[in-house]
């Protein structure tokens, strides 16, 4: 198994094979918290004309969505895991929009991926465990870091996780989160000018790595739109 650890929109332009498009700061992270509340689908989407596209067509749907970390106009929700916390989810379908997450998608399945999932720290080993079962040649592991454009700390630290344990190596996760504390990443959820867009529970949710035993399949539905789907990872 051929495995790479690829960075930013250019790294997503390079994907091949099985591809794992990570954003832990939040989008994909709050995905997967979603589909814990009884979410039935989410489409991510690259564009927000699409989404809004989407949203005329399919009144019912939900919308969640930022750019710079603020929640777009208009929309029901931000990217927050935390601020979604006391909603209703059950059966629902979610149309998702980020800066870095949903933009990777589009760019991965442009450039030939064979099979993309999302990644984050919440569902790290489920991810490793579905790659060691489907055993493909080839794996890239891509960071999207903020915006696409500039590398994150917490993005890299989770490939890097589901790497070591696809090599049979384990990194010990505690002090390796604590090594980035101070980082601008992470800084931003301390900074109280900013409480309202990245609550420290977030950060919190987002680090609390294994804590669910599924993985997320992004499936291209056209050029702009990914069917986000949960699949269980047997122990």
């Amino acid at each position: 198994m051929n495995i790479k650890i690829l960075h930013l929109l250019e790294g997503a332009d390079q994907a091949q094979g099985l591809a794992v498009v990570i954003d832990v700061f939040r989008a994909f992270s709050l995905e997967c918290y979603l589909f814990s509340r009884g979410v039935q689908k989410i489409y991510a989407v690259g564009r927000e004309e699409t989404a809004w596209k989407m949203k005329r067509e399919h009144p019912d749907f939900l919308m969640a969505g930022e750019r710079g970390g603020v929640i777009l106009p208009g929309f029901d929700y931000g990217n927050s895991p935390s601020q979604t916390e006391g909603a209703d989810f059950q059966d629902k379908i979610l149309i998702h929009t980020t800066s870095a997450g949903t933009q990777g998608l589009v760019h991965t399945c442009a450039a030939g991926a064979g099979e993309i999932l999302t990644g984050s720290m919440v569902n790290a080993s489920a991810i490793a465990s579905y790659i060691k079962e489907k055993n493909p040649a080839q794996v890239s592991l891509v960071c999207m870091g903020n915006s696409g454009i500039a590398p994150a700390p917490e993005d890299e630290l989770c490939a890097r996780y589901i790497r070591s344990i696809l090599i049979g190596e384990p990194i010990e996760m505690g002090p390796e989160i604590l090594s980035f504390v101070n980082e601008p990443s992470v800084a931003k959820f301390f900074d109280i000018k900013w409480k309202n867009v990245f609550p420290v529970k977030d950060l919190i949710m987002c680090l609390e790595y294994d804590r669910f035993p599924f993985i997320l399949k992004a499936d291209q539905v056209s050029e702009d739109i990914f069917e986000i789907s949960r699949v269980n990872v047997p122990d």
